[in-house]
């Protein structure tokens, strides 16, 4: 059964985000692979780093190796000018958290001349950690950002969360929930930016080629559709719980309109 929404479902994200990111980024490549060959190939390629807790972050509590020490029974214990005989005694260990850096994988698109292998175009959909300010993922994302950008690669970026921070550029994005990037080689450091809010389907927007090939048109409401329906969130996803992060007041009063009359549309 198709969405509530008639774009991004704003509740993927606090409950279903990294087997969608994942999905989303295959459902691409499907969309994008008959169309390019055999002239290009489009990868699914990924990066591994290692996420270290922040001060914020609750840390995950691990029990550490403990040392018993026992004192025995009459062993004296000194101190100022008497002298006292020590009891037998038990040190008990106590739980200690430490904080444990996680191993992040992440998953994202190149599309290669198939001649040659050159890189022509990536297309990047960011994650949580990619968004979350001074993090590992930041930097690392950050990182494979710029060098794109130092080079004659294309970049697309996609940002379908509401939440976190957005991605760095010297003017304010326009007001909006979502947003994608198309960063031509040939054009920079200007980018096109695509914006659009939670009540609006998401936009085709373009996928830029070699000079001598026309931009593909990449419909990404179809890609959401076809992900939706094949991860069946119409059952998995909980439409009870909040939306997280939470919908402005008249942002919550329409998403629950749409979800009643989803629910009175809804098999039984």
């Amino acid at each position: 059964m198709p969405s509530p929404f008639p774009g991004m479902d704003p509740f993927i994200e606090s409950q279903r985000w990294r087997g969608f990111h994942d999905r989303f980024i295959s459902e691409i490549s499907a969309a994008l692979v008959p169309r390019v060959r055999p002239k290009y190939v489009v990868d699914i390629e990924e990066r591994v780093y290692f996420e270290h807790l922040t001060a914020e972050d609750p840390p995950k509590v691990i029990i550490p190796d403990v040392t018993v020490v026992e004192q025995e029974e009459g062993e004296p214990v000194t101190g100022g000018t008497a002298t006292a005989v020590a009891t037998k005694a038990t040190i008990k260990p106590i739980s200690i958290p430490l904080p444990m850096p996680e191993k992040v994988r992440e998953v994202y698109l190149t599309v290669r001349e198939r001649e040659t292998g050159e890189v022509v175009t990536v297309i990047e959909v960011l994650s949580p950690n990619n968004k979350k300010r001074n993090s590992d993922g930041w930097r690392e994302y950050l990182s494979k950002r710029e060098s794109v950008l130092l080079s004659s690669v294309h970049l697309v970026e996609l940002d379908l969360l509401r939440g976190g921070d957005r991605m760095p550029t010297k003017k304010p994005l326009p007001e909006a929930d979502y947003y994608a990037l198309v960063c031509r080689a040939n054009l920079r450091p200007i980018a096109e930016a695509y914006a659009w809010t939670l009540r609006h389907p998401l936009p085709t927007i373009p996928i830029p080629l070699l000079s001598e090939d026309p931009d593909l048109p990449l419909d990404l409401q179809a890609v959401f559709n076809a992900v939706y329906d094949r991860a069946g969130y119409d059952y998995v996803l909980d439409y009870d719980r909040p939306v997280e992060p939470p919908l402005s007041d008249e942002d919550a009063q329409w998403a629950q309109q749409w979800l009643e009359g989803w629910r009175e549309k809804k098999p039984s």
